[in-house]
């Protein structure tokens, strides 16, 4: 099988091979190049349970010894968004398997809740699911995440990750620069310019993101009121909540609250 990007390229794919595509760029799954693709959603398909269908129309070529198992997972990933902008378009879990040999037993339980459909395989598929996207990003961070750096870089430097941590934990707290050298260990000047040689921002930007784009998630997805998204924040006026929350999401929270907008970043 192989598995063509939008761009042309292409990935052949063996049996038992699995892989995740972080940014759900739109892709093929092909048996031979110079075959006409059909988009997915003009087949046939029976809801087995929940959101698992399966495809009935295959005009005679259904395979008694084959399973394709695909899915679309989202992710609330709030201030994590620099992460899986520095991912590959296309992770192999093969590269994998040797550092994490509990990946394998994962996707033949997969093989088998797809195939058997018992009771309450969907939800057990989705969990499966999670854990394998959940190895194959550690191991790609694990692994010297390819060429990324900048944020993964930060992450990977300990005194940067108690920073970064901190702010995650905490973003609606009146950080000042001290507070945040005192995290890192340093002086202010010293976490200040190794913070922006490593991540390419400033930690005031860097707070806001993660402020606002936890904002657009609350607001959009969880129906938080504005004003209170704004407080929990730490913005004492919801003038310039929404002043930062256009500047860095590109569209007013009340926007994002009517569904005007993606919220999910």
């Amino acid at each position: 099988m192989l598995l063509r990007r939008k761009d042309g390229g292409v990935h052949v794919m063996d049996t038992g091979d699995a892989v995740l595509l972080p940014r759900g760029g739109l892709h093929d799954l092909i048996s031979d190049r110079d075959l006409p693709c059909r988009d997915v959603s003009t087949y046939e398909a029976a809801l087995l349970c929940q959101s698992v269908s399966e495809i009935k129309d295959c005009n005679g070529c259904r395979s008694t010894d084959v399973i394709v198992f695909s899915g679309c997972m989202d992710f609330d990933l709030g201030g994590m968004h620099p992460l899986v902008a520095l991912m590959p378009e296309v992770m192999f879990v093969g590269t994998l398997m040797e550092r994490y040999p509990e990946i394998l037993p994962m996707l033949e339980a997969m093989e088998r809740e797809a195939r058997d459909a018992r009771a309450g395989f969907a939800g057990i598929l989705a969990r499966l699911a999670d854990v394998v996207s959940a190895f194959i990003v550690r191991g790609w961070v694990e692994c010297g995440c390819g060429d990324a750096t900048g944020w993964v870089e930060a992450l990977r430097d300990p005194r940067l990750g108690r920073v970064i941590a901190a702010l995650h934990r905490d973003p609606g707290r009146n950080w000042t620069l001290a507070d945040l050298a005192a995290e890192m260990g340093s002086s202010r000047s010293v976490f200040a310019e190794r913070f922006l040689a490593v991540t390419g921002m400033t930690p005031v930007r860097y707070l806001t993101e993660l402020r606002m784009r936890l904002a657009s998630q609350w607001i959009g997805r969880d129906r938080m009121p504005i004003e209170t998204a704004a407080h929990r924040l730490g913005y004492g006026s919801q003038a310039a909540f929404s002043r930062a929350f256009k500047r860095v999401i590109g569209s007013p929270p009340g926007v994002v609250r009517g569904g005007g907008a993606s919220a999910d970043v």
